[in-house]
């Protein structure tokens, strides 16, 4: 047993850099990617293929993780909801931290080795992505729409894998998810405004000002229009247009949450988009899945 504690207790750090503990990160991403893997193969993927890219996407995910808090080592300190986070509180060195995120890169290469050329391609300019994201909140005030071509690079991937080619529907999926990104981040970083604004970081939640609502339920708006083409041009049936409308109420169910801009409640907010990957999927499975039956 006190191996085992010993053991815990040095791997420890490395989980909770990779937010392990935290997968709404993972989910996030994750949704996207199974949205286009569905659509893609028609409702029935390889289990090879959904397997690599459900691995990659924890990958991918636990060392966007930690190129973030080694770009923000230095300012997480200055912001509530980060201070505790492990090179803030040295609990590991930055140099254990560069390996982590080095090892996590090279074993999501491997991945590649069982891909197409243009997924692998594309998942070059997804790395891309990734890696460059945390640093965009000190030269732009529009990292959230980054962060949404950074995720949403899993479905250009998906169509590429499975059909060869990447359609112009995927493109649709793929504005969808930028649109949604979008949307959920910023309420993310409502949480944290006002230490941003010390800390000098940019977002579009400092960005927006007094408009922040407004435009997120723009955004939101925007997000449920490319949806709707989506499945439209897809012939998708009643069960997606089921899906689109509980997202609706989710949409909305969201700004009453962040109505006074309370940090717990844009969290809560922010979290709850969960539900919105989740239902659209459940759209996406149903429509095949009742098609066929």
């Amino acid at each position: 047993m006190g191996q085992q504690h010993d053991f815990f207790q040095a791997v420890k750090p490395y989980l909770l850099l990779m937010r392990v503990d935290r997968p709404i990160g993972f989910l996030l991403l994750l949704w996207p990617t199974w949205w286009a893997l569905w659509a893609a193969a028609e409702g029935t993927p390889p289990i090879g293929t959904w397997v690599i890219f459900t691995i990659g996407v924890f990958l991918m995910r636990s060392a966007g993780c930690v190129i973030n808090d080694l770009a923000d080592k230095d300012v997480d300190g200055a912001v509530k909801r980060t201070a505790g986070r492990p090179l803030v509180q040295n609990m590991l060195t930055t140099k254990n931290a560069w390996l982590l995120f080095a090892g996590l890169m090279v074993v999501a290469a491997c991945l590649l080795l069982f891909l197409q050329k243009l997924t692998v391609l594309l998942a070059l300019v997804a790395a891309f992505l990734a890696v460059t994201y945390p640093f965009m909140k000190r030269i732009t005030s529009l990292p959230q729409i980054y962060l949404g071509l950074a995720f949403g690079m899993s479905i250009p991937m998906a169509y590429a894998e499975i059909t060869g080619t990447v359609p112009k529907v995927a493109w649709v999926l793929f504005i969808a998810n930028v649109f949604w990104t979008t949307a959920y981040d910023t309420i993310y970083a409502m949480v944290d405004r006002k230490d941003d604004i010390k800390a000098g970081i940019r977002s579009t939640a400092i960005l927006f000002g007094d408009l922040d609502r407004v435009i997120i339920g723009i955004i939101q708006l925007l997000t449920l229009l490319c949806l709707y083409l989506f499945g439209d041009q897809n012939g998708y049936g009643p069960f997606y247009n089921l899906a689109l409308i509980t997202v609706v109420w989710i949409f909305l169910f969201h700004q009453l949450l962040i109505m006074n801009r309370l940090p717990e409640k844009c969290f809560k907010a922010f979290l709850h988009n969960n539900w919105v990957g989740l239902v659209v999927f459940v759209g996406i499975f149903l429509n095949f899945i009742l098609k066929t039956s």
